[in-house]
């Protein structure tokens, strides 16, 4: 081990002076990755892939590539893809129903019902204007 003129010993955990970071500055200045797990799932089922579907090459994305596979396997009997792909198939309908909106539209307050009666009112004076408009255009013959 080196003896530098300062008395400063180098050796394990006592690296010499001019390789230490400099006042302020990170030993990582990239940071930490701030990707979540499912980030980096969809990420990589993003990544495209090169097949050959029916003698043709086709540039898919991985995630396309699985569920081809998983519906061709399928419907080649394969009974485990089967069932996996009806679990998925009853997951994505479930979604698909809380998704979508309520039957019953919500119930208007009395003000916005005097809104709706006053703005149909305007309408249909409106049309009765353009209608008596019309027929005083057209010459009677």
């Amino acid at each position: 081990m080196a003896d530098s003129e300062s008395g400063y010993k180098v050796g394990p955990g006592r690296p010499p002076l001019h390789t230490r970071f400099k006042k302020g500055q990170s030993g990582n200045p990239g940071g930490r990755s701030t990707k979540s797990l499912s980030a980096l799932l969809a990420d990589a089922l993003n990544e495209t892939v090169s097949v050959t579907i029916d003698g043709r090459r086709r540039t898919i994305t991985k995630r396309e590539a699985i569920v081809t596979q998983m519906v061709d396997k399928s419907a080649s009997a394969d009974l485990r893809a089967t069932k996996m792909q009806i679990d998925m198939m009853k997951d994505v309908e479930h979604k698909a129903g809380d998704a979508a909106p309520s039957p019953e539209p919500r119930r208007l307050a009395a003000a916005d019902k005097e809104v709706v009666q006053l703005f149909v009112a305007r309408l249909r004076r409106q049309i009765l204007q353009e209608s008596e408009a019309a027929k005083a255009a057209v010459p009677s013959g």
